[in-house]
């Protein structure tokens, strides 16, 4: 059995594949987020059942308000109802749940059923779940630094005090800690702008499962995989060992 100190305590998941998914069976892209959907609660459980802490899902990022105002229009939609819908079965499962990203962009009944599933499950004390919504890697930094600059500007903080710690509170994710596991879906090998700065030290799984075909044993398979690895943050095995463990 796995030693519980190799087990990934937070996981990202970037959700691929649901227009592909949709296209290889001549349907609509519409039709591919919407199983993708359907996937999600129970990777959620899964998460739960596998003792995670955190788990932080990759919904819509700031590149993809490119796409086409349809689509657009209809993520907004799906992404609503499912809030809505899933909203008490999150609080009885003691989910935590926060939301990361410019989500203001967003429709304003999605962004008070997002901001009312975080204030009603912020007492919670089991996985905290992430919703990265308009989320990206880069805003996240960019948004950090000017936050830091503006501090030193007005004389409350030193450059020199600058430490990664002191950054890493300025990000959407200070009140979590850095992901273990990034999960890609669809085969992809690329981070597409996702906790760029959190994911530094992160170990990360490619699956070639388009995000619907996803299943909670999927997400079993992938913490396992990752218990199984040594991790060096870049340093001695018997170094390693004890920063995974702090």
């Amino acid at each position: 059995m796995t030693s519980a100190k190799n087990w990934p305590r937070h996981v990202g998941i970037i959700m691929d594949g649901n227009g592909r998914w949709a296209n290889t069976r001549g349907w609509r892209r519409f039709q591919g987020h919407m199983q993708g959907a359907d996937q999600v609660m129970s990777v959620i459980e899964e998460a739960i059942d596998l003792d995670l802490k955190a788990l932080s899902l990759f919904c819509f990022s700031t590149e993809n308000w490119r796409r086409p105002t349809e689509e657009v229009d209809f993520l907004m939609d799906l992404m609503y109802k499912f809030a809505e819908l899933q909203h008490q079965r999150l609080h009885a499962l003691n989910i935590k749940v926060r939301v990361f990203g410019e989500y203001h962009r967003a429709p304003e009944r999605l962004q008070r059923q997002l901001d009312r599933s975080a204030e009603q499950t912020k007492n919670n004390t089991g996985l905290a779940l992430n919703f990265m919504v308009s989320y990206g890697g880069r805003l996240d930094i960019l948004r950090a630094a000017r936050s830091i600059s503006e501090l030193v500007r007005e004389g409350k903080l030193n450059p020199d005090d600058i430490t990664e710690e002191v950054f890493s509170q300025h990000l959407y994710t200070r009140e979590v800690p850095d992901p273990d596991l990034i999960i890609r879906t669809s085969g992809e090998f690329r981070v597409s702008n996702f906790m760029l700065w959190q994911s530094a030290y992160a170990e990360f799984f490619v699956s070639e499962k388009l995000w619907p075909d996803f299943t909670r044993q999927d997400l079993r398979q992938a913490c396992e995989h990752f218990a199984n690895r040594e991790r060096r943050f870049g340093t001695a095995k018997e170094v390693a060992k004890e920063i995974a463990n702090v």
